[in-house]
C-alpha cells in the first residue's frame, strides 16, 4: 500500500524521487520521507502529511536516494514513524507487514540495540546491520531469509554510497534501467518514461542498482532474467483535463471503459473459452469494490447460464479450508492485480485443481503472472483511490463471460454492446443528485435498499459514500428492514433505493412505504419513470433502457455522482480519502 521509490544515476535523485512519490499518491499515505546521499553523507527529510511537505528536500544534490509514502500499519502517523527508517551504516523503505517483528525486535533488544520508532519495517535495518560484514547484497538477503510476511525493501548503505539493494517478498516491485541511471518504485507509473527498460521481481529476487547497470538476481545470488515490461509511457502522465477532480474525470471515462472491455473468452484465450463451458461450478474471489462486482455478475451466471456461482471475500476464502469442486473455474478480480488476500486466495483455489482466470486493469501485476488466462479490463489508469470506471469495466468483463457461456449452451442473452450508450445516459441523469447533497449533509447515518442484482448495487453505492464522504452507511436486502433495520429509521433519515428489476420492483416499493411511513427522506434510483412519480418518493434519477441482467453497471452511475457531490459539500477530497490506499497489498 505504501509507495516506493528509488534511483541510482547521473541527475540530482530528489526531483526524482518526488516525481515518482507524487506519480504513487493515488495508492493513499499519511506520511512522506527521502534519503540522499550527498557528498558522502545521508541526508533524511521526513514529514508527517503530503509529499508537498518535502520540499525542502529538493535542496539535496546527491545522485543516490531513495523515497517512500507510508500508509500506516504498525505504529500512528508521525514523523517518528515515517520511512526511511535507519540504523547503524543502513537506511531504508519498505512497503508490507513483518508478521514477527516482534520476536524479532526482542533479539535485537536482548543484544543491547535501541529502537527509535514504533514500526515492524525499523527491525529490518537491525538485522541487516547484524548480519554485515561487508557485503552489502549479502546482508540484506541473509537478513531477508529472516522476516515472516511480506515486503519490498529499497536499502541504502553507508559504505556502498552508489548502489541501492533491493529485494521483494509477496509485495509488487518493480526495477528499470534508463540512459541516465536506474530505478525502482512499487508501481511502474513512478518510473515509466521513455527509453527505461522496466522489469517486475518475483518473490525472492534481489536487484542492485547503479548509474550504470542494474543487475538482477534469485534468492540465492545468482544472475536471473526477468522478462521486459511493455508499456506505454503516457502512463506516467495523468491529466486533469479540465476536471475538479480525478474521480469526477473517471466516472466521466465510463462509457469509454465499456467500449473497450473485452466481451467475451475468445481471441487468445481459448484455455477460458472451454474452461467456461466446461464449468461446474464457479468461484469469485475479490475484496471490497471487485467484491461487488462479483455479486453482481453471480446474478448474471446463475440467471443466464444456470450455473452454479459462489462469490466470497477473498480474505475469508485464504483463511478456510474452502471445498473446490471438479470442474471449477475460479475468477479472480483486482483491479490493481496486487491486492494481497486475492493473490492469496486465488492461489489456494489454483492449488486445489480449479481453473484460474484473472480479471484485472493491470498487464504486469502480480495476479496477471499467476493466472491460467487474463482478461484485462482495459479501463486506464485510475487515480482516484475510489473505484468508479474500473468497477464498471469488471461488470461488463464478467457479464460478457456469462453471456458467452449462454450462448454455448444456446441461450441468447442480451448484448452487451449497448452499454455504454446506456452508461452515457446515465452519467447525464446523475447530475441531477446533486440536489440531494443538503438532504445528506445533515444526516446522521444512510441506508441503501435493493433486492436481487441491485441488492449488490446498493451495497457499492453504500462502500462509495463511506469511502469519501466519512458518513455512517449500509446497503441492505430491501426485504430485511423488517428483522431490525427499521428500528434505525427516523424522521429525515436518506435512504437510497435502487429499482431496476421488473419482478421485484413493487417488492422494493414495499421497503420504500415502511421507511416514508417511518419519516426517512427516500432517493430513487430506477428505470421505471412512474415510480419515480410516487409520494413517497423525495427525488429521483430515471435511467435509460438497459438489460436487466446487467443493469448495476448502469444504475450505480448516479450513486458513485452521490458519494462524490456530498464528499465535495463536506469539504473533503475525493481522491484522497483518509486512512483508505488504492491498492491494498497487505493483510
Amino acid at each position: 500500500m505504501c509507495g516506493i521509490v528509488g534511483y541510482a544515476g547521473r541527475r540530482d535523485a530528489a526531483p526524482v524521487l518526488l516525481g515518482g512519490l507524487q506519480k504513487l499518491e493515488y495508492r493513499g499515505y499519511d506520511s512522506a520521507g527521502v534519503a540522499v546521499f550527498e557528498g558522502g553523507s545521508l541526508h533524511i527529510v521526513r514529514k508527517k502529511g503530503r509529499v508537498k511537505e518535502l520540499a525542502e528536500a529538493l535542496s539535496l544534490k546527491g545522485n543516490v536516494g531513495v523515497g517512500h509514502t507510508r500508509w500506516a500499519t504498525h505504529g500512528a502517523p508521525s514523523e517518528r514513524n515515517a520511512h526511511p527508517h535507519t540504523y547503524g551504516k543502513f537506511t531504508l523503505v519498505h512497503n508490507g507487514i513483518i508478521e514477527n517483528a516482534l520476536a524479532l525486535k526482542e533479539e535485537c533488544i536482548a543484544r543491547g540495540e535501541k529502537f527509535s520508532s514504533d514500526t515492524d519495517t525499523e527491525v529490518i535495518a537491525h538485522l541487516i546491520s547484524w548480519f554485515y560484514n561487508g557485503d552489502f547484497a549479502v546482508a540484506v538477503r541473509a537478513a531477508a531469509k529472516r522476516l515472516a510476511g511480506s515486503y519490498a525493501l529499497a536499502v541504502l548503505c553507508a559504505d556502498f554510497p552508489d548502489a541501492i539493494v533491493c529485494v521483494r517478498m509477496k509485495s509488487p516491485l518493480i526495477v528499470g534501467k534508463g540512459a541516465d541511471g536506474a530505478y525502482v518504485a512499487s508501481d511502474l507509473p513512478a518510473i515509466a518514461g521513455e527509453g527505461v527498460e522496466a522489469y517486475a521481481l518475483e518473490d525472492g529476487d534481489i536487484a542492485i542498482l547503479r548509474a550504470e547497470e542494474l543487475s538482477l538476481y534469485d534468492g540465492d545470488l545468482r544472475p536471473v532474467k526477468r522478462e521486459k515490461m511493455q508499456y506505454s509511457c503516457r502512463e506516467d502522465a495523468p491529466e486533469l483535463c479540465g476536471f475538479r477532480h480525478f474521480m469526477k474525470k473517471e466516472m466521466a471515462e465510463i462509457p469509454v471503459a465499456l467500449r473497450r472491455a473485452p466481451l467475451s473468452a475468445e481471441g487468445g484465450n481459448d484455455g477460458l473459452a472451454e474452461a467456461l463451458c466446461r464449468a461446474e461450478f464457479i468461484e469469485i474471489v475479490a475484496c471490497g469494490t471487485a467484491y461487488h462486482a462479483g455479486l453482481c455478475a453471480k446474478h448474471a451466471f446463475e440467471g443466464l447460464c444456470r450455473v452454479p456461482t459462489e462469490v466470497t471475500v477473498a480474505s475469508e476464502y485464504r483463511y478456510r479450508d474452502p471445498i473446490v469442486p471438479r470442474r471449477t473455474l475460479c475468477i479472480a478480480v483486482s483491479q490493481s492485480g496486487e491486492t494481497a488476500d486475492t493473490l492469496a486466495a486465488a492461489q489456494l483455489a489454483r492449488e486445489r485443481g480449479a481453473y484460474l482466470a484473472a480479471v484485472t486493469n493491470v498487464a504486469y501485476s502480480s495476479l496477471t503472472r499467476m493466472a491460467d488466462a487474463v482478461l484485462f479490463t482495459q479501463a486506464g489508469r485510475e487515480i482516484a483511490v475510489a473505484a468508479t470506471k474500473s468497477f464498471n469495466a469488471q461488470l461488463t468483463v464478467l457479464y460478457g463471460l456469462a453471456a458467452r457461456r449462454a450462448a454455448a449452451l444456446g441461450i441468447a442473452a442480451p448484448p452487451l454492446e449497448g452499454l455504454s450508450v446506456a452508461a452515457e445516459g446515465a452519467l447525464a441523469a446523475a447530475e441531477g443528485v446533486r440536489s440531494w447533497t443538503p438532504h445528506f449533509l445533515s444526516g446522521k447515518s444512510v441506508f441503501f435498499l435493493g433486492r436481487g442484482a441491485d441488492y449488490c448495487t446498493a451495497l457499492e453505492g453504500s462502500l462509495k459514500l463511506k469511502e469519501i464522504t466519512y458518513l455512517p452507511s449500509e446497503g441492505y436486502p430491501a426485504g430485511e428492514l423488517k428483522h431490525g433495520t427499521l428500528a434505525l429509521i427516523e424522521k429525515n433519515t436518506p435512504v437510497v433505493a435502487v429499482v431496476t428489476q421488473a419482478a421485484l420492483a413493487e417488492k422494493t416499493m414495499n421497503a420504500v412505504h415502511e421507511v416514508y411511513a417511518r419519516g426517512a427522506k427516500v432517493f430513487l434510483v430506477t428505470s421505471f419513470a412512474e415510480l419515480a412519480r410516487r409520494e413517497e418518493v423525495t427525488a429521483a434519477v430515471v435511467l435509460p433502457p438497459c438489460p436487466e441482467e446487467y443493469s448495476p453497471a448502469v444504475a450505480v452511475i448516479p450513486l458513485q455522482a452521490l458519494a462524490y457531490y456530498v464528499a465535495v459539500a463536506r469539504g473533503n477530497d475525493p481522491d484522497k480519502p483518509r486512512n483508505l490506499a488504492k491498492s491494498v497489498t497487505v493483510e
